[in-house]
């Protein structure tokens, strides 16, 4: 880390402390050229993929829109924020663990309708039903049998 004083290339870490409301590291440190003391913050930086969508359009992951999305189909169903809140920030885990720079928006959907699979199944073919754009009925019963099946 460079001194801010005199721009010297080496200092010295004299102390170091989790912070954990704002999940940083406060790093006390010392010019071994100069001998003035400062502080650095460090923070993890998550870089989430871009997502391609259908039309071969990047937008970066916007974790909102997936809420929105989940919260929609769960409208007026026995399922807590907390529940939608949790399952958004596993679907964001599992995106960043991919190690992908972009990601298709069928994985994400896929994702998302995984999630909503587990935890309410009338929300999980209202989502299908959107997202696979049903055209008629018959699509309905066959994603209803498939979840009588599991």
């Amino acid at each position: 880390m460079k001194c801010p004083f005199c721009q010297h290339p080496n200092t010295q870490v004299t102390d170091s402390r989790w912070l954990e409301d704002t999940n940083s590291i406060r790093r006390r440190r010392k010019c071994l050229e100069c001998g003035q003391r400062f502080s650095t913050f460090e923070t993890v930086e998550m870089r989430m993929p871009q997502v391609i969508k259908s039309d071969s359009t990047r937008v970066p992951f916007n974790p909102h829109k997936l809420q929105t999305s989940l919260e929609r189909a769960l409208h007026k169903r026995p399922v807590t924020q907390e529940q939608i809140d949790e399952t958004v920030a596993l679907i964001e885990q599992r995106l960043y663990r991919l190690g992908k720079k972009e990601v298709a928006s069928r994985i994400v959907g896929e994702m998302a309708m995984e999630e909503l699979a587990k935890i309410d199944q009338v929300a999980y073919v209202r989502f299908a039903s959107v997202y696979k754009s049903f055209k008629d009925v018959s699509e309905f019963t066959q994603v209803i049998a498939e979840c009588k099946a599991k």
